[in-house]
C-alpha cells in the first residue's frame, strides 16, 4: 500500500486547511460505500451498472516514476462521491487498527498508522489541487459540503479513546527506550498531536470540540470563497489616455489581463491581484487612479455585501477561543505555538518587538525623502499609501540611480527558471530535465524529472500563470512526499505563481520582487524534493511553521549572486548579462525600502498574534480591532498592513499560520544567520557549506528537533541580530537595559 499521510496529525490538520482553502461543489448525491462495495444481489438485471469512474480518484497512481497523478481522468462531479468512499475505507482501516488484541507495538500501530488511509491522501491530493488552481461553482459546492465531514473524520479519528490508549501505551511503555531517533520523534509527534487535539477530554467536551471544528471548517471555506470572489470581482479598466506613467511592460501585462477577461470593460485591466495592482501603483502618474486601485485591492471582503468577512472572523475567534479553552489552554496562541521553535507568544512577541521600533524609523526616513520630492514637483498633498510605491520607485531611481523596469528587462521568467536548476545543481548535484509523459491539470502546466547521479529523484510540476479560479499568491505543494518504508518513494512537488501571461511567443518579464519570491518558493520544493527520511509524516517541509520558511528564505539569497545574474539575467532584447554596474545598484538599493516592507509584514504579523492571544470575543467587530491595534503600535499612516484582516487568509481560511505569520520573521532569524555561515566560507556555492546545509536542513524534515539541526549545521543558535544587519537596521545595544 502506498504509505499515506492522512493518519498523521499534521496531515489530517492540513486536510482540513486544504478543504478550507481550496474550492467545492454541488454534486450528485455520494454514493453510499456499502451498496458501492458490495452491490445487492437482489439488484433488477436491468438497471443500469452505478457509475463508479470517480475510483480512479482513489486508485493507486499508476504511470512512470512510481506512478502520477491522474490529472487527465479528473472530472468535478468525482470528488464527493471518492471522498466519502475514502473517508470510509479510512474509518474501516482505524477500526481494524483498534480491534487488534495485540498489545501495542510500534509495528502494529504507528506504522499501521503511517502507511493507513492511502485512498484518503490520494483524493484529498487532488481535491486541494483543484481548489487551489482551478476553482469554480462546482468546486466549491464540494466543498461546502465536504469540509465539514472531512472535520468530523478528523475530529473521530484524534477522539477515538482505543486509539489513542495504544499510542499512549507506546510512548510511556518500555519499548519506547528501544526506539531510534527517528521513530521516538515520530511517537512523540502522535502522542502530543494528540493530547493537544482534546485525546484526554471527557466525552461532553470530545463532543463540544468536534462541533466546533466542523463549525470553523465551513466558515474557513465562506472566507476563501468570498475573498476569491472579491479577486476575481473587481477589476479596474483603463482606457489608452490612462495608461501615463506605465512603463510597456505593464501595460502589457494589462492588456492581456483584458483580453483574460474577454475585454468586457476596455482594452486594458488591473485585476484585483498583488501581481497586478503592485506595479500599478508603483509606476501610474494618475493619482486618483492609484488611490481608486489601491482601495480596490485593500478592501477586498470588506464591502458591506453579502461578500463580506468581517462576521466570519468574528465567528471563527469566537469558535477558536472557545476550543483553546476547552483544550486547557490560555488563548488559541499559546495552543498554536506549543509546537513551534518559538514555544510561547511571548517569545514571538519579544522578536517583532525587537524589530518593530527600527522598521518604523526606516518608514519616516523613507515617507520623508518621499515627501521632499513630491513637494519639489508641486504636490498639494502629503504622502498617502496610493503614492508609497510610486514615490518609493522615484526616491529609489534619484538616491540609487536604479531603475526597476530598467532591472526588469534582465528578468526574464523562463530564464530565472533555468538559474533555479543550475543553482540546485551547484549546491545539491540535482538536475532537470523537462518531460512530456505525465498528465497534468492544465495546459499551463508543465513538468521536470529531477535526477541526481543519474538516479531519479523526484518531479517538478511548474504553474507560473494566473487564471479565473486560481488563488492568488504564489506556493509549493507537495503532490507525494518521500518516505523509506518500503523502498525509495520519490518526491512530486509544485510550485505555483501568478505571473500574468503575455502574448504568444513573447517572454514574461517579472519585478525584483517577483523574481526573488520565485526562488523563496523554489526553496520550499528543493526542501521536499532533498527529503531523505523513513515515515512519511516527518518527511520533507514536515516542520514547525516558524522554521518551514527558513530553508525557502535563505535561498532567496542565491538571486543576486554573480554567477546566476550574469548567465541568466539577460536582456529581452539584446540577450547581454545584466552588467555589473546595475548589479552594483540593485545591492546599494537592496534595503531602500526595507521600511515599508518590514513595516507592512509585521503590522499584520503583530495584529495576529495580539488577536489570538485575546479570549473575550463577545460583541467582537474585526475592522474596530484591527484600527485601534494598529493605532496602539504607533502604525504608520501612510501605509497599510500587508494582510487586512478581512483578507487575512493565511490566518482565517484556515488554521495554517494563523497566530503563525510571525513565522516569517522567526525563519529570517534563521536564514540571516545561515547565510553568514556562507559568508564566512568564503561565497555562496562553497561545497563544504552546501553539504551540511542538505544535510542537516534540508534532508532532515522532521526527524529531530529543528533547534538541535540547526546548532549541527551551524555549531550555534541563530544569532538575531544577523537578521537586523540583513535589513539595514542598527544592532540594538544588547547590554543597554543591563
Amino acid at each position: 500500500m502506498k504509505p499515506s499521510l492522512l493518519f498523521s496529525a499534521s496531515a489530517l490538520a492540513l486536510m482540513a486547511i486544504s478543504g478550507c482553502e481550496a474550492a467545492p461543489t454541488e454534486t450528485a448525491a455520494a454514493i453510499d460505500s456499502e451498496t458501492a462495495d458490495s452491490p445487492s444481489e437482489e439488484a433488477d438485471a436491468d438497471t443500469p451498472a452505478q457509475d463508479e469512474s470517480w475510483r480512479i480518484l482513489t486508485a493507486e497512481w499508476s504511470g512512470p516514476y512510481a506512478g502520477v497523478p491522474p490529472f487527465d481522468a479528473v472530472e468535478v462531479s468525482m470528488f464527493q462521491p471518492a471522498l466519502e468512499s475514502a473517508i470510509d475505507s479510512a474509518r474501516e482501516e482505524l477500526d481494524a487498527l483498534t480491534a487488534q488484541d495485540a498489545p501495542a507495538t510500534f509495528d502494529n500501530t504507528i506504522l499501521v498508522l503511517e502507511e493507513g488511509a492511502a485512498e484518503l491522501d490520494r483524493v484529498s491530493t487532488l481535491f486541494g489541487i483543484w481548489s487551489s488552481n482551478l476553482s469554480s461553482p462546482d468546486v466549491q459546492a464540494v466543498q461546502r459540503e465536504m469540509a465539514p465531514k472531512l472535520a468530523a473524520f478528523r475530529d473521530e479519528f484524534y477522539q477515538n479513546e482505543a486509539l489513542f490508549e495504544r499510542i499512549d501505551a507506546i510512548y510511556n511503555g518500555d519499548e519506547y527506550s528501544t526506539l531510534n531517533p527517528e521513530q521516538q520523534r515520530l511517537v512523540w509527534d502522535y502522542y502530543t498531536d494528540f493530547t493537544r487535539a482534546g485525546a484526554g477530554l471527557d466525552d461532553a467536551d470530545k463532543a463540544r470540540v468536534a462541533e466546533i471544528n466542523q463549525a470553523l471548517a465551513s466558515l474557513y471555506t465562506t472566507f476563501s470563497n468570498n475573498l476569491l470572489h472579491d479577486e476575481e470581482a473587481y477589476v479596474t479598466w483603463l482606457t489608452e489616455d490612462q495608461l501615463e506613467g506605465l512603463p510597456p511592460s505593464v501595460v502589457s501585462a494589462a492588456k492581456s489581463a483584458a483580453a483574460s477577461r474577454d475585454n468586457e470593460g476596455g482594452e486594458y485591466a488591473i485585476l484585483n491581484t498583488r501581481s497586478s495592482m503592485d506595479p500599478f501603483l508603483t509606476f501610474s502618474d494618475n493619482r486618483a487612479l492609484r488611490e481608486e486601485v489601491w482601495r480596490t485591492y485593500y478592501d477586498r471582503g470588506d464591502n458591506g455585501d453579502e461578500y463580506d468577512n468581517n462576521a466570519v472572523i468574528a465567528d471563527i475567534m469566537k469558535l477558536r477561543a472557545e476550543r483553546s479553552e476547552l483544550l486547557g489552554y490560555d488563548n488559541y496562541a499559546a495552543w498554536a505555538l506549543e509546537k513551534n521553535v518559538a514555544g510561547t507568544p511571548k517569545a514571538a512577541m519579544e522578536l517583532m518587538m525587537k524589530v518593530w521600533p527600527a522598521a518604523k524609523a526606516k518608514v519616516s526616513e523613507e515617507v520623508a525623502a518621499m515627501q521632499a520630492m513630491a513637494d519639489a514637483e508641486g504636490a498639494d498633498f502629503e504622502i498617502a499609501p496610493w503614492d508609497y510605491r510610486y514615490y518609493a520607485e522615484k526616491v529609489r531611481q534619484a538616491e540609487y540611480d536604479f531603475d526597476s523596469e530598467a532591472v526588469k528587462q534582465y528578468l526574464q521568467l523562463e530564464n530565472l527558471r533555468e538559474g533555479m536548476f543550475w543553482m540546485a545543481g551547484e549546491l545539491y548535484g540535482m538536475e532537470f530535465t523537462q518531460i512530456d509523459d505525465v498528465p497534468v491539470f492544465h495546459e499551463d502546466v508543465r513538468v521536470w524529472e529531477v535526477t541526481r547521479d543519474g538516479e531519479h529523484l523526484g518531479l517538478w510540476y511548474f504553474d507560473p500563470y494566473a487564471r479565473a479560479g486560481k488563488r492568488s499568491g504564489a506556493w509549493m505543494n507537495a503532490y507525494r512526499t518521500q518516505d523509506n518504508l518500503d523502498g525509495f518513494t520519490t518526491p512530486i512537488v509544485s510550485n505555483n505563481s501568478n505571473f500574468v501571461k503575455v502574448g504568444e511567443g513573447e517572454p514574461v518579464l517579472i519585478s525584483w520582487d517577483d523574481a526573488t519570491t520565485l526562488f523563496h518558493e523554489f526553496g520550499h520544493a528543493l526542501h521536499g524534493l532533498n527529503s531523505n527520511v523513513t515515515y512519511p509524516s516527518l518527511a520533507g517541509t514536515a516542520v514547525p511553521r516558524d522554521y518551514v520558511e527558513f530553508p525557502s528564505q535563505v535561498h532567496e539569497n542565491w538571486l543576486p549572486t554573480r554567477e546566476v545574474l550574469s548567465n541568466y539575467a539577460l536582456h529581452v532584447e539584446t540577450g547581454e548579462p545584466i552588467p555589473q554596474e546595475l548589479v552594483d545598484k540593485i545591492e546599494r538599493a537592496a534595503n531602500a525600502r526595507q521600511g515599508f516592507d518590514t513595516t507592512e509584514y509585521l503590522a499584520s504579523a503583530l495584529v495576529d498574534m495580539k488577536l489570538h492571544t485575546m479570549t473575550d470575543f463577545e460583541g467582537f467587530d474585526a475592522d474596530t480591532f484591527e484600527r485601534e491595534t494598529l493605532e496602539s503600535l504607533g502604525m504608520p499612516e501612510e501605509l497599510p498592513m500587508r494582510h487586512r484582516m478581512p483578507q487575512f487568509a493565511h490566518v482565517f481560511s484556515g488554521e495554517g499560520y494563523a497566530a503563525g505569520y510571525y513565522a516569517y520573521l522567526w525563519a529570517d532569524t534563521f536564514s540571516a544567520d545561515a547565510w553568514e555561515a556562507f559568508e564566512e566560507a568564503g561565497g555562496p556555492y562553497d561545497r563544504e557549506t552546501a553539504d551540511a546545509f542538505g544535510k542537516w536542513i534540508l534532508s532532515v524534515g522532521n526527524t529531530m528537533s529543528p533547534s538541535d539541526a540547526y546548532m549541527a549545521f551551524r555549531g550555534h543558535a541563530p544569532d538575531t541580530n544577523a537578521l537586523m544587519r540583513d535589513r539595514g537596521f542598527p544592532v540594538p545595544d544588547e547590554s543597554a537595559g543591563e
